[in-house]
């Protein structure tokens, strides 16, 4: 196996790495860059086989081993969103973590009760910011890229790289440039060519909808999931008296400090040992269910830019859309050319969701709110939206040999099929055959509710609100 040293790429310490138009690697700069895919991904068994229900704040893991296009097909265009790689807590859940620690560490804790490593536990994540792993996951996946795709890449067709304005997204994006330039020693360097402002439309981003709000369903649910945990707890700890979403906030303690020190955190032994995860992942399939999923009428429309933008880049067509585009920048080849083979575009998770939403992806039915610990369904958070969790939409131009299923034969012999953390999504909403392959012209006829603005939903964004 030959070890590649980035050299000129590590002399950058992990909080300035990020430059725009630059690439760079994240801390420690070694890694393995052999062209087969079995040593790309860093090792995250560290965390623990539970660590895949750790819903959004989970570590990145592919959900399937990735399956070649069937034969007769080859890959000819590649287009990604990926979420941003793990992260220390928002400033927000860090307040709520750490009064929920001060709640206990006032408290007596019993010394012969599950809660007594809390005695001498200091706090110490930041917030917001990148973690270093976060910072590796989007390395790999640049990696990753580039020896899934090599063909798809040379000095002229080099990746067309975005992202939202957020620092740990751009940051990201410029994680992946350098991963992707490492797997080829440096021959083919990409750069991030574009940073869509926040603060206006941004297909990257779930802020452009001002009427959208977001609903009480899952926190009700913390009541549900958590009273036994919390229970435990006070039990452990007389005087704690922690509310249940002081218990939330606490199992939410051990995947952040888990994802920044690189090791299984003390509080994943305690609510694993409590039986947490259950009511943990259902609230988190909840929480983004109906936030900006299915079940929040306001959620999938604010994924309807992004799928327009899809549309027209794997159909070489200019951007019809009038929800969350940015006009100027998509009517641009500069800022949106349409004759890349590889595009790679980097988001949030509450942007992900409604994505999935507007293109038809995990349907289910409606999350029932009251309902206590639920097996893993269609709607999984987990597997959709962990930590630099991607979706990736592949073009295939397929020959006379390949069989699609009935009706769905494209005239042109150009076919779609869609992989979110690598598992094959089955497409029926375009008639796509058991590999999950559909023709491209169904593919796009399929996506009428992007293709019509979110069937009249994006003009309630800006209704006012009834008196």
């Amino acid at each position: 196996m030959t070890t590649l040293l980035c050299a000129a790429l590590a002399f950058y310490a992990f909080c300035g790495y990020v430059a725009l138009g630059r690439t760079s690697s994240p801390e420690g700069g070694i890694v393995d860059v052999e062209n087969t895919e079995s040593n790309l991904t860093s090792d995250r068994s560290v965390f623990g086989a539970d660590s895949t229900r750790w819903a959004q704040y989970a570590p990145y893991f592919p959900v399937e081993p990735y399956a070649a296009p069937p034969a007769s097909c080859e890959v000819d265009q590649v287009h990604i969103i990926q979420r941003h790689g793990a992260r220390y807590p928002t400033s927000g859940a860090a307040a709520r973590i750490q009064a929920a620690l001060a709640r206990l560490q006032t408290a007596t804790i019993l010394s012969d009760s599950s809660l007594a490593f809390v005695s001498n536990y200091t706090y110490t994540l930041g917030e917001n910011s990148l973690v270093p792993l976060g910072a590796q996951e989007s390395y790999d996946a640049g990696q990753e890229v580039y020896t899934r795709y090599p063909s798809l890449v040379d000095a002229d067709r080099l990746p067309f790289v975005r992202a939202s304005g957020s620092e740990r997204v751009e940051q990201s994006a410029t994680n992946w440039t350098a991963g992707f330039a490492a797997a080829n020693s440096g021959v083919y360097v990409p750069v991030l060519s574009l940073v869509i402002s926040e603060e206006g439309n941004d297909t990257l981003d779930d802020a452009s909808c001002p009427q959208h709000i977001s609903s009480p369903l899952p926190d009700a649910y913390i009541d549900i999931y958590a009273a036994n945990l919390t229970a435990e707890l006070n039990a452990g700890a007389p005087g704690a008296n922690l509310s249940n979403a002081d218990t939330h906030a606490l199992v939410t303690l051990c995947m952040f400090e888990s994802v920044a020190r690189q090791e299984r955190s003390a509080w994943c032994d305690l609510f694993a040992g409590l039986d947490a995860w259950d009511g943990f992942e259902y609230w988190a399939d909840l929480d983004k269910y109906y936030g900006t999923g299915y079940g929040n009428a306001l959620g999938p429309v604010q994924g309807v830019g992004y799928v327009n933008e899809l549309v027209a880049r794997l159909t070489s067509t200019p951007v019809s859309d009038s929800t969350s585009t940015n006009r100027t920048l998509d009517a641009s080849p500069a800022t949106f050319p349409l004759n890349r083979t590889v595009y790679a575009d980097f988001s949030h998770d509450n942007l992900m969701i409604p994505v999935f939403a507007a293109m038809g992806l995990f349907p289910t039915d409606p999350l029932d709110p009251a309902r206590a610990n639920i097996g893993a369904g269609v709607w999984n958070v987990s597997r959709m939206v962990p930590f630099a969790g991607r979706m990736v939409v592949e073009r295939l131009a397929c020959g006379e040999g390949y069989e699609p299923a009935d009706g769905s034969a494209d005239a042109e012999g150009r076919y779609v099929r869609v992989l979110v953390n690598q598992a094959v999504q089955p497409l029926a909403f375009c008639g796509a055959s058991a590999d999950g392959v559909c023709g491209l012209g169904a593919f796009v006829d399929s996506q009428a509710f992007a293709k019509s603005g979110g069937n009249g939903t994006w003009d309630a964004c800006f209704e006012a609100a009834a008196a």
